[in-house]
């Protein structure tokens, strides 16, 4: 069993290069698939391995990174395929990579990932955000074909997945985590990222707080979350509360940006960052400051000027390596 305490490190490139990319077993046949450094687009994903075929949770966002995980995954054991297929949200980072699955592999996810992927046109018109620009490699989407809207349990070779939303939007409106209960490890998706900030543009500030709660309820020995390094269990309340410290940092930031007639771009520049100024994507707090302002007034978020805003608080396009 494997775990990393390995930091993020932006200011060496290579340290997030595909190669460095590592599959390691947290749990008896389950294993992680971490990339560092877990910044923009550089997903955990992972493979549940059973006597009759294998589980995937999450594929990743590019053709490169996809292959070198599937080739990970496949020299665990030649002989099983891959059955199925878990997208935890509906991100590109998480899923761009369904597209190279085989066609006999069933894809699981919920509804609002679903709708989300047949509706992403990134693939093909990627909005000049990122420096340099994400080499994807990938020409079409790839939906998941079975859905759950609440919870859904496979079971494969004696094996049982159990797959769970939490009731409420939290990062997105369809997160799902997958608990394996026979070796409690636990594939929170982005409800969890760990020692990198987070992200809840697309979802709710509010959901991800409650979501910290309902997560603590898993008790699992081991942690997959969806960026940074993989956990022992003993270190999730840790995590949690360091996810609802920085939440509470957003919402208390917004409801004194909005008292003073700041915009979210205003307000992220007035504050100051403490002890989240060194978790990478910094510039997220736009983001998810940029969401809290649009759900206090109840109306939809501005994508296009979040994203302005984002790259002017970071002074130009947002930097990754995928």
């Amino acid at each position: 069993m494997s775990y990393s305490n390995t930091s993020p490190d932006r200011a060496n490139p290579d340290r997030s290069a595909p190669e460095r990319a590592t599959l390691a077993e947290v749990g008896p046949g389950v294993h992680a698939w971490v990339q560092p450094d877990g910044t923009w687009w550089i997903n955990n994903a992972g493979a549940v391995l059973t006597d009759e075929g294998t589980v995937l949770v999450d594929t990743c966002a590019t053709a490169e990174r996809t292959h070198r995980f599937l080739d990970a995954v496949r020299a665990l054991d030649p002989a099983k395929s891959i059955r199925f297929a878990v997208n935890t949200h509906v991100h590109g980072d998480h899923t761009h990579g369904n597209a190279l699955l085989p066609d006999s592999t069933v894809l699981i996810g919920h509804p609002a990932t679903r709708d989300g992927i047949l509706a992403d046109t990134w693939l093909r018109e990627t909005p000049p955000i990122w420096e340099p620009a994400p080499r994807w490699e990938i020409t079409e989407n790839r939906a998941p074909s079975v859905v759950l809207r609440d919870s859904l349990e496979l079971h494969l070779g004696g094996r049982a997945i159990e797959l769970h939303h939490p009731g409420f939007a939290a990062h997105t409106p369809g997160d799902v985590v997958a608990w394996v209960p026979d070796a409690a490890v636990l594939f929170s998706g982005d409800l969890l990222f760990h020692g990198v900030t987070p992200l809840v543009f697309m979802g709710s500030v509010e959901g991800a707080l409650k979501s910290l709660e309902w997560l603590a309820g898993f008790r699992p020995t081991a942690v997959v979350p969806g960026h940074g390094p993989t956990l022992p269990g003993s270190a999730l309340p840790r995590v949690l509360e360091d996810h609802a410290r920085y939440y509470r940092f957003v919402l208390d930031t917004a409801r004194k940006g909005r008292a003073d007639g700041l915009s979210p771009l205003e307000a992220a520049q007035r504050c100051d960052l403490g002890e989240f100024a060194n978790w990478p994507d910094a510039e997220r707090l736009v983001l998810n400051l940029h969401r809290a302002y649009a759900e206090a007034d109840d109306r939809d978020l501005d994508l296009t000027a979040a994203f302005t805003d984002a790259q002017t608080y970071h002074g130009g396009p947002l930097p990754t390596h995928v």
